[in-house]
């Protein structure tokens, strides 16, 4: 029997590798849009049935065919200003192409108002989508718990030590399998059981960046600690960046701080049939990434 062609936009990245993971192994037809099919090329190791398909926004003579024969679209933009004209070119490629379900990665908070403005991104695509006649769903997920290794591990195994300006706000980190494995279970369902739907995807608990700290200090099996940054330090820290970038996340780290982002909601659970895995687990797969240097 024929299964659906999933397309997955960002593949490579931090959550768009873990959904074709999940999907290959759940013997889903996979199609992954990547920048460079070259540097897409690891993803075949996942799977070598994964079909690789370039997908450059800012080529779009590459839309056409990455679309071609696309049953479902899972939708992950880049986080940059040009996010909502991504998605709306990616969207109306998935109409186009007579796509029967997109899923949107967007971010917990999204529907807030008048919000932060990466949520004011996530909502303005969000509300196209919608707008769009396509079959939809959108999962929010919380902080990933992968930034720890993608921002700070350096700190980490250098100084043993975490810079952040989040005060003692606590969050909801979430593992980037987690959101995959919900993901997924969209993907894989009947697209009219999630259709308008969003979902709140967070971790089992809400964790202050002290607690994190020790947390990750146990499995490297060494001392670590959080040093809270004052906004002007952690503005210097940034220095060198895109202004957008610097302010976007400010006001990321300020809602952390307020402590908007400790929700713990059920959909995960409710989605995949299991609890969201804890830090610890996830500081122990990867205590190598924070072992001293």
């Amino acid at each position: 029997m024929k299964t659906d062609t999933i397309l997955i936009t960002g593949a490579t990245g931090t959550v768009g590798s873990e959904l074709v993971r999940a999907l290959a192994n759940r013997g889903a037809t996979v199609r992954a849009g990547v920048h460079s099919v070259i540097k897409g090329d690891r993803l075949k190791h996942l799977n070598p049935e994964v079909q690789l398909v370039e997908l450059a926004f800012e080529r779009p003579e590459t839309l056409v065919p990455a679309f071609t024969g696309v049953d479902r679209v899972f939708l992950i933009t880049p986080f940059s200003p040009e996010q909502v004209a991504v998605a709306r070119q990616l969207i109306d490629a998935a109409k186009a192409a007579g796509v029967k379900q997109v899923v949107k990665l967007s971010a917990l908070g999204a529907e807030a108002e008048p919000g932060i403005q990466l949520g004011r991104w996530h909502r303005e695509a969000e509300q196209y989508l919608a707008q769009s006649g396509l079959s939809y769903a959108i999962v929010r997920p919380s902080s990933f718990m992968q930034n720890f290794i993608t921002y700070h591990a350096d700190g980490i195994r250098q100084q043993g030590a975490i810079y952040l300006p989040l005060g003692q706000g606590r969050l909801s980190y979430i593992d980037a399998q987690d959101i995959a494995a919900a993901a997924a279970a969209i993907l894989l369902d009947d697209p009219i059981r999630h259709h308008g739907r969003a979902y709140p995807l967070t971790g089992s608990e809400a964790l202050s960046t002290d607690e994190v700290a020790r947390i990750i200090g146990q499995a490297a099996g060494r001392d670590v600690r959080y040093v809270d940054l004052p906004e002007d330090a952690a503005r210097q820290g940034m220095q060198g960046a895109p202004q957008w970038l610097v302010d976007a996340m400010m006001e990321l780290n300020a809602i952390g701080k307020a402590g908007y982002a400790a929700t713990v909601a059920p959909d995960l659970e409710r989605l995949t049939g299991r609890p969201a895995r804890t830090f610890a687990e996830f500081a122990q797969d990867h205590r190598t990434a924070f072992a001293a240097a």
